[in-house]
């Protein structure tokens, strides 16, 4: 490959990314805490950044599922390596020296060779003038010295890489060596108690279908280009692949890669409220704070005669292939739209590691309702019509 030709090919991944999006360079920049030109840097195959965790940023941010990061921290390794090689100064070459004189001298040949001997006869003073090719082993000593000071300097430069033990590429959180074990699954598009729920949709009323059933809410949500709207609901299914070695959670983190003002759009309620008997046990996040916490929660049991608690999950936590476990999570925002990811932290059979939840390679989306037109949808008219309760508080 080309010297050059790696650092094109991650460049142009960069840019499909960037072009997707849609995003300015100035609004792409200020989520990833870097300016707009180095982003165009970037973008352009002019730089190549030192470390991938920027790159892995944008690429959650522009909605990069597994398999393009992955692709892309491939790219990124090699761009970098061909950024090494060209930042490494070249060997200075070394003359060549004879041992001999040239069998055919030229007045103007580029490597004269030793001049006559001096003769006895000659003045001291001619005699002490040194020979033409005396100057050559120090122009070899003097060119090998810079050669030295330039590996030097290149080497002082760069002080934990070497062009023996090239660094090693950044690993995305949840991949190892070897296959989980354990499985995970999740599910994104839920409804409180199964009816209820809000999204914001980019539409006006006379274009929007009405409520699917819950069942049906990812697809609804996906014809729409809908956004979870105050709230969203996430599942994560989790399950141990033996049935007698456990797998120990042992913490449940949020990490939010975006923050925007909340989104300009309609609100529409998919009920006009609704309730069950039992409040599952959830984790709650707060993403207006600045560092979101997954806070577990107590839930209720009220379908009996007396009201009963259901203990919030508490870590460490085993599951195997015959006992999984439900982690619920509750997302609320009120002043942002929140690109958020979930970490699962976990061990097994003297292993440990993290791994990063995901809707399907992409971040979690939710933003703030506040101030938005709310609809709610009226079967008998078979039209959205507006809510008359309160405005939208989420």
């Amino acid at each position: 490959m080309p010297k050059d030709a790696a650092v094109e090919e991650f460049a142009g991944l960069v840019r499909a990314l960037k072009e997707r999006d849609g995003r300015s360079y100035e609004a792409l920049g200020r989520r990833l805490s870097v300016s707009a030109s180095t982003l165009h840097r970037y973008c352009s195959g002019a730089t190549v950044p030192q470390e991938f965790a920027v790159v892995d940023r944008l690429a959650l941010l522009c909605g990069a599922d597994e398999e393009e990061r992955r692709a892309l921290e491939a790219a990124w390794t090699e761009a970098e390596r061909a950024r090494r090689r060209t930042a490494s100064p070249a060997p200075t070459p070394v003359p060549a020296v004879s041992a001999a004189p040239e069998s055919n001298p030229e007045p103007s040949a580029p490597e004269p060779g030793p001049g006559p001997a001096p003769d006895p006869t000659a003045p001291e003073a001619d005699r002490a003038r040194p020979r033409r090719g005396a100057p050559a082993p120090l122009l070899v000593a003097a060119a090998v010295g810079l050669v030295v000071l330039a590996l030097a300097a290149a080497l002082l430069g760069h002080p934990t890489r070497t062009a023996s033990a090239p660094a090693p590429a950044s690993t995305a959180p949840g991949r190892t060596a070897a296959p989980l074990p354990f499985t995970w699954s999740i599910g994104s598009q839920l409804w409180e108690g199964g009816c209820g729920h809000t999204y914001l949709v980019d539409r006006a009323p006379r274009a929007v279908a009405p409520p699917p059933v819950a069942a049906d809410s990812g697809v609804w949500a996906g014809t729409h280009g809908a956004v979870h709207g105050g709230e969203a609901l996430v599942r994560v299914t989790v399950q141990g692949r033996s049935p007698s070695d456990a797998v120990v959670l042992h913490a449940l983190h949020v990490r939010v890669v975006d923050r925007a003002a909340p989104l300009p759009w309609n609100a529409y309620r998919m009920d006009n409220g609704c309730g069950g008997a039992v409040t599952p046990r959830h984790f709650a996040v707060d993403l207006d704070r600045p560092r979101p916490l997954a806070r577990p929660v107590d839930g209720l049991d009220a379908s009996g005669a007396k009201v009963r608690k259901i203990p919030a999950v508490s870590f460490p936590y085993k599951v195997t292939s015959s006992d999984p476990e439900e982690l619920l999570v509750s997302a609320r925002t009120a002043g942002c739209d929140c690109r958020w990811y979930l970490e699962l932290e976990w061990s097994a059979g003297g292993r440990t590691g993290t791994v990063r939840i995901t809707d399907g390679g992409k971040p979690f989306r939710t933003s703030g309702t506040r101030g938005r037109p709310a609809y709610v949808h009226d079967s008998a008219e078979g039209r959205w019509i507006t809510d008359s309760d309160s405005e939208q508080t989420g």
